[in-house]
């Protein structure tokens, strides 16, 4: 059940031995934060207020060390014979031997993948084509801006590669953000430092916390980065120089996205999703606080905005999928899909498709039509853990022809999935919006307003 107030307690005890026994006796590490907000019974299993990632992770300790960070990789093909031309399903798994998935871009027919290790992968048509490391572990969010690829840290860096102009299969990393240089440049002015947790104080261009996303803006020459420690910060892609801070939320920022032009939308624990717009008076890059769209217990887990920048969608966890159409952000509230038992964890966009990743191992996929509404034409369901990150290349697909879309789990595994537009002879899943539909077992099912999965016989 999900504690809507605190974070995800997603299984019962038992589940939790089961996952701890899976780690070959990895000892399980709890980070609680010291947050103001924080109390004594808050979840054991609350992972660092509302990030489901970590509380699945089997690291004791740095990834330099440990065997995660040498797992390898196994390639499962699916058995697709029975593919219909226009049918959506599994075509193959990446499986590590140990570790988790936690981040995935995808451009072209290449893959990246970031795991708890510090080794990003890269795929090449279902086989392993390349791989670079970088200093740290855990690698929470990977974007591609044109011919640099950015990789979001937990140790609050954000790190920038290129790959090499001679072999594409070698990549350089060629920044860190922020560098060393502006450390030092900062450090040496007092006005530079801003207060964060426990009375003390850092300069106001680097995060001293995890980061949790992030995100480009339409031109590909901003970067956002979102982290937990309550903070967005905006950088320049062409040369990494940081141009603002922005204290955006109470409580960890789970998730940054850019679109409609110049707005920026935020998601956090503390249950806001909030919008900004970018202002350039002068030469300088400032964002202002427009309005806060949704305000509620339940955290807000992941955020995107479609391709055609018309609508943002906001995943939480309390399983809801929450959205908003471009021409209305103003006038009304948000219009909400249910579909997912328990809390989504990251959400993809396509076309007129979006794909929602959920703690209960389920990728919904919907399509939007020209009216704004959506519907629920699949349910891909192959991962036996909770989905943490998807992605999907505008490039791949498009029009009628099969989206290729890449789903990363804490079950250890990637699966590629082909997902079409339309499913010929076959009936799609009831629209989400009906309330209750019957089951197999002559019984119904229904969603409380929370958004959480009911079951009851005939």
């Amino acid at each position: 059940m999900i504690n809507p107030s605190r974070g995800l307690d997603l299984y019962n005890n038992k589940q939790k031995s089961d996952i701890l026994s899976k780690n070959n006796g990895h000892r399980h590490r709890n980070h609680h934060r010291n947050h103001p907000s924080s109390s004594g019974n808050e979840s054991h299993y609350d992972d660092e207020r509302l990030s489901l990632s970590d509380t699945y992770s089997n690291l004791t300790g740095s990834t330099q060390t440990s065997p995660v960070a040498r797992s390898e990789w196994n390639v499962e093909i699916a058995d697709c014979k029975d593919f219909h031309a226009n049918r959506s399903g599994l075509m193959a798994s990446l499986v590590r031997q140990e570790g988790n998935v936690y981040s995935l871009a995808a451009i072209g027919d290449l893959l990246y993948t970031g795991s708890d290790s510090k080794n990003i992968r890269v795929w090449k048509n279902q086989k392993e084509f390349s791989g670079f490391k970088s200093n740290s572990g855990l690698v929470k969010a990977i974007v591609i801006a044109n011919d640099k690829i950015f990789t979001g840290h937990r140790d609050g860096k954000i790190r920038a590669w290129k790959v090499s102009d001679k072999n594409p299969s070698v990549h350089k990393k060629i920044g860190t953000l922020p560098n060393l240089t502006s450390i030092v440049e900062k450090s040496i002015k007092p006005k530079n430092y801003t207060e964060v947790r426990n009375n003390h104080s850092a300069i106001w261009i680097k995060h001293f916390d995890v980061i949790s996303s992030l995100s480009l803006n339409e031109d590909q020459t901003i970067l956002y980065s979102s982290s937990w420690d309550k903070t967005i910060k905006v950088w320049k892609v062409s040369d990494f120089k940081c141009l603002e801070s922005i204290p955006a939320h109470d409580d960890a920022v789970n998730a940054v996205a850019a679109g409609f032009g110049d707005l920026v939308f935020s998601g956090s624990a503390d249950g806001a999703v909030k919008m900004w717009r970018r202002e350039t008076p002068g030469k300088r890059t400032k964002h202002c606080f427009l309005e806060t769209l949704l305000k509620q217990e339940c955290a807000v887990t992941s955020l995107v905005v479609n391709p055609a920048s018309t609508v943002v969608y906001a995943g939480l966890s309390d399983g809801l999928l929450r959205f908003w159409e471009r021409d209305r952000l103003f006038s009304g509230g948000a219009r909400v899909l249910r579909c997912h038992k328990l809390a989504i964890l990251c959400l993809a966009a396509a076309g007129r498709m979006v794909f929602s990743g959920s703690a209960d191992a389920n990728i919904c996929v919907w399509r939007r039509d020209d009216g704004g509404e959506h519907v629920c034409v699949r349910v891909l369901n192959g991962h036996s853990g909770p989905v943490k990150c998807l992605a999907v290349d505008a490039a791949v697909g498009g029009g009628e022809r099969p989206w290729t879309l890449y789903s990363g789990s804490l079950d250890r595994s990637v699966k590629i999935w082909r997902v079409c537009t339309e499913e010929v002879g076959r009936r799609p899943p009831s629209r989400p919006r009906e309330r209750a539909r019957r089951i197999k077992d002559g019984g119904f099912q229904s969603f409380t307003p929370q958004g959480r999965l009911i079951q009851r016989k005939k």
